[in-house]
């Protein structure tokens, strides 16, 4: 009854939209292209901010009007527009001219496929499609390989579970969003970064530290928002083909369209398939290096976009099965909870969830909006590890309605909402249980000043439990523009969340260590400081970049898995205030040309919290990593290179049993290479690429402890630092039509285009 009524309230809702908004191009000598960085600004009421990666922007209307909006970017000659009252909810299309328009000189934009937000007062690093093209990405877990900031690393040697980390911290800290709506949580925090695919992607933002408090109490390492391909946006048809020597393949199928006469609405279907078919076991110690199995997908969206009503909403679902273990494990579903002869590993996946955002604008206000978005969602995940058995059933719910208003003027924004979050979980481990229901309701407010160079944001927020009471969460976030190429950042918050100790960890079952459960359940608090320095420059002639963070997270109540106190068990313990993480990172980059492009990243982290009653580091996560990038895209656009290169540092191992009676002597990770590379050939509409993933073969060293006798309490195949495949090599293809409007811009810049 509860949750049907949780249900009825998320009918309640509206989300706002901008109410001025514009895309800036640029005209050269050859074509028009959109302009990353353009400099818009409001003479009258002071407001300035900078267009995106694709050359958009937006904006409150402000009460004093008229007002001159002035446009200005580098090499180009600025231009000026006039705003009344008549410019509400209009939409610009503002074409800038280029002022070097020199016969033997051609000046070109090269839109980059990642960048950093001039406009956000939180340091946000937004990647494009472009970008996760580079690496043939075929799910959420593979959209990373380009990118310095977040690490993707498997959580053991026979399920093929992967996790994210982000300043060193487990990526049950980073809050990972779908559009503003929060996703991988719960049941979905072992499996689900492959029910995402990656050609379903428009974008990803990635933002480090505490998060606004209009996003949840949950940003604790970082935030990721997945931005999904838009119907009204979309190709009127993509198709995606891949296949890998490990004998996988994949397919994915999507389009989207205008279905109204006035163009308001708009609909798009994604469909997703893969399989893994190859028993690959390149070590010979008997087991699969990557498990078999299929996974498939669907979504399907809707739109609509009035003058002062908007509304998105979507129906999603998604299937996985994979079977890895020793080669000739089979299970039967009918009979899994039979006790195998074989060591194996079974997981079988299914959800579906329902998003909606809608909104509203007062009218004669258009600085006033009331917003909402919400969400419900359906998991069920059943899974073997050798003789170890779960199953779990989660039901969630979410809403989080949000108002907008100004005091005065656009100088000063105010944010206030209410949110809610209910989530059901029945779970079975063996023995052990945590069933458990959690309504978790919330109220926000949050203050901006926008100045001209000063931009500062406070906030906090007030969340009841209904198991652990009130909680408070505090958040203020400041940039400051030293000059036009310098951008300062500070950040500071408080972010909780409750640990569920079994789902959290659920590839620890990859092992014959018993579990000790946690005395008592507590939520674990953060503590988050930090800021960051952006600084452009130019370099032959070109935009360049040099970035520097640091952020420091100190935890209260940290749930900490302890595999030192005990060699034949793994103990769940909460640690008062002992738990700390160090992360600074440094990344610069270069246009070497006009067609190459170089990016450079060194990262260091010190992660550390007690274990068996001593502070040391935690298991593994290196203390240093390096990063390079090789980009080039020829002029015409239709040759595509990139190589990139990890170098990841050592890390402490946990000291194992051995089945000799004995203990484990190398308990530091090597020093070890992850090289990648991909060519891209673009042929009218079609697209088509081969590259290859650790192309070093570099491979861990038995990766599966006393992989002879599985069932035993030495078995362990969690103590994974490295590669578990060799070089793999890859190819596909992309097939695209854009809808009509974009296939007429396509034509004419084709006319125009280089050859």
């Amino acid at each position: 009854m509860k949750f049907i009524l949780f249900i009825g309230i998320l009918l309640l809702s509206f989300y706002g939209q901008s109410q001025v908004r514009g895309t800036v191009y640029g005209r050269d000598a050859t074509k028009t292209n959109a302009i990353y960085g353009a400099s818009v600004v409001l003479l009258r009421s002071q407001i300035k901010l900078r267009t995106d990666e694709d050359g958009k922007f937006e904006f409150i209307l402000p009460k004093e009007l008229p007002d001159t909006m002035v446009i200005q970017a580098r090499d180009h000659k600025p231009d000026t527009v006039l705003l009344t009252k008549d410019d509400r909810f209009s939409n610009f299309t503002i074409t800038l001219y280029s002022d070097l328009l020199l016969p033997e000189v051609i000046v070109a934009y090269k839109k980059g496929s990642k960048s950093i937000s001039k406009l956000k007062t939180l340091l946000t690093e937004e990647i494009s499609s472009d970008e996760l093209k580079k690496a043939a990405c075929c799910n959420l877990s593979e959209s990373f390989e380009t990118n310095a900031s977040v690490d993707v690393s498997i959580t053991d040697a026979v399920s093929g579970a992967k996790q994210i980390q982000m300043m060193g911290l487990a990526g049950i800290y980073t809050q990972i969003q779908m559009e503003n709506i929060p996703y991988l949580r719960g049941l979905e925090s072992t499996f689900g970064l492959n029910s995402i695919p990656g050609t379903w992607v428009n974008s990803i933002q990635i933002t480090k530290g505490t998060g606004t408090v209009v996003n949840g109490y949950e940003s604790m390492a970082g935030l990721i928002n997945i931005e999904i391909k838009k119907p009204d946006e979309m190709e009127e048809l993509f198709v995606n083909g891949y296949g890998n020597i490990f004998g996988r393949g994949e397919l994915n199928v999507h389009g989207g369209r205008k279905i109204s006469k006035n163009n308001r609405w708009s609909t798009g279907i994604f469909a997703h398939g893969a399989t893994v078919q190859g028993k690959i076991d390149n070590n010979s110690d008997g087991f699969k290096d990557l498990p078999t199995g299929y996974n498939a997908a669907v979504l399907s969206r809707w739109a609509y976009h009035g003058p002062r009503f908007e509304t998105q909403f979507g129906v999603n679902g998604y299937l996985d099965q994979k079977v890895g273990g020793e080669l000739n494990y089979n299970p039967e579903p009918s009979n899994i909870t039979v006790a195998p002869t074989d060591y194996g590993v079974f997981n079988d996946t299914k959800h579906a969830d329902f998003y909606a955002k809608t909104g509203f604008l007062f009218k004669g206000k258009p600085y006033r909006s009331i917003g909402v978005l919400y969400n419900v969602k359906y998991q069920e995940t059943d899974a073997v590890f050798g003789s170890g058995q779960f199953t779990g059933i989660e039901r969630r719910g979410y809403i989080n309605a949000i108002y907008d208003d100004i005091i005065g003027s656009t100088i000063h924004k105010t944010r206030i909402g209410v949110s809610a979050v209910y989530a059901n979980f029945t779970q079975r481990m063996d023995s052990l249980n945590d069933d458990r229901e959690e309504i978790v309701p919330g109220v926000f407010a949050e203050y901006t000043y926008t100045g001209l160079r000063l931009v500062n944001v406070l906030g906090a927020r007030v969340d009841y439990h209904n198991l652990f009471g009130a909680m408070f969460s505090p958040r203020m976030h400041t940039k400051y523009t030293l000059t036009e190429w310098t951008d300062l950042r500070f950040t500071a918050g408080r972010g909780w969340r409750v640990p569920n100790y079994i789902i959290d960890n659920l590839s620890l079952l990859a092992t014959g260590r018993t579990w000790t459960a946690p005395a008592e359940i507590k939520p674990e608090v953060s503590w988050n400081i930090g800021g960051s320095v952006v600084q452009e420059f130019k370099f032959r002639k070109q935009n360049a970049s040099l970035i520097l963070d640091y952020y420091y997270t100190f935890f209260e109540n940290q749930l900490v898995v302890d595999r030192d106190v005990l060699f034949n068990s793994i103990v769940f313990q909460n640690i008062a205030n002992n738990s700390f993480s160090h992360s600074f990172q440094a990344e610069l980059t270069l246009p070497l040309t006009k067609v190459l492009d170089l990016r450079m990243a060194y990262k260091y982290l010190d992660v550390q919290a007690e274990f068996n009653g001593e502070l040391q580091s935690k298991i593994t996560v290196p203390k240093h990593r390096g990063f390079v990038n090789l980009g080039y895209q020829s002029r015409n656009k239709r040759w595509m290179v990139d190589a990139t290169t990890s170098i990841f540092g050592k890390s402490r191992l946990p000291v194992t049993l051995l089945s000799t009676g004995t203990y484990t002597t190398e308990n530091e990770s090597e020093i070890f290479p992850m090289v990648s590379g991909q060519i891209t050939h673009v042929y009218k509409r079609w697209e088509f690429y081969v590259g290859g993933e650790n192309l070093t073969n570099y491979v861990q060293n038995n990766p599966i402890l006393d992989a002879q006798n599985p069932f035993s309490t030495t078995f362990d195949a969690t103590r994974v630092w490295g590669p578990v495949l060799g070089a793999m090599i890859y190819g596909g293809f992309r097939f695209i039509i854009p809808q009509k409007e974009d296939l007429k811009d396509e034509m004419i810049l084709e006319k125009i285009d280089i050859k």
